[in-house]
């Protein structure tokens, strides 16, 4: 199948989302929080969704579109998986690690994903069997071969991380080894960032498949590896451990402590 026209249409729906970030960037966002005080939502949340669902349906008006904030619509092979805005909480205090994330599974295969960093003019991109992309550079994870170089890693933590500390545990097994380890808050460029090897693993738990679809694939096309927190396959809903590869069976013997 010639999945180019899906990742044209992907990148101009990614495109117009990112100009609504930077548009809206120091204005008023109307915050208000969703789940909890720290799961906040955004004015661009919204409208990025609106415009991106615009486009992927005025291209392929039969598809079907799960996106972070209006749920999913339709029921079709192709369904087109959405983050308007990933990383809100960094957007809404103006801290520039955000992002949106376009993802295409086809009958759940993950197809067709794009990540788009408007504040860097980043776009990472994928195609099933045909590589990843930086700006149409290919791109390649990390040659790290040993998680004690040491690795540079990237976790992050649910929103009702007061109720649930289980995170803290494994990220102190691995401050413990004296691992360096960052928390962004964009799943979707955490996974591209070990894409093309500016970290070297990252995991998290209770991510959605909108935080994930994307950039899972841009990060398989790279060389990348990921499993759950049991190596086995991972699915959506378990917790996720990524990493160029040759530290993955490391990193899951730290997380199982």
């Amino acid at each position: 199948m010639n999945l180019s026209p899906y990742l044209e249409v992907a990148i101009r729906a990614a495109r117009a989302a990112g100009a609504i970030h930077l548009y809206y960037r120091d204005q008023d966002l109307k915050v208000s929080s969703k789940s909890t005080p720290a799961d906040l939502v955004t004015l661009v949340d919204h409208l990025a969704e609106e415009k991106i669902r615009e486009i992927l349906l005025e291209a392929y008006g039969d598809h079907s579109i799960l996106g972070e904030e209006g749920g999913e619509i339709g029921s079709h092979e192709f369904r087109w998986v959405v983050d308007p805005l990933d990383g809100t909480v960094n957007y809404a205090h103006g801290f520039p690690m955000s992002c949106v994330s376009i993802g295409l599974e086809i009958g759940g295969v993950r197809s067709v994903g794009v990540v788009y960093d408007a504040n860097r003019e980043e776009l990472f991109t994928a195609v099933k069997g045909g590589g990843a992309f930086l700006n149409g550079r290919k791109i390649l994870v990390s040659s790290c071969p040993d998680l004690m170089q040491p690795a540079l890693l990237a976790t992050g933590f649910p929103y009702n991380v007061s109720e649930d500390r289980t995170n803290f545990m494994r990220l102190e097994r691995f401050l413990n080894l004296g691992l360096p380890v960052r928390r962004p808050g964009s799943a979707a460029l955490d996974l591209c960032y070990v894409a093309c090897g500016r970290l070297d693993g990252f995991w998290e738990y209770k991510l959605k498949p909108w935080d994930m679809s994307a950039g899972l694939l841009i990060l398989e096309e790279a060389g990348g590896a990921f499993s759950n927190l049991e190596g086995e396959t991972f699915q959506y809903g378990q917790g996720l451990c990524s990493s160029n590869g040759p530290i993955q069976k490391q990193m899951l013997a730290v997380l199982r402590g």
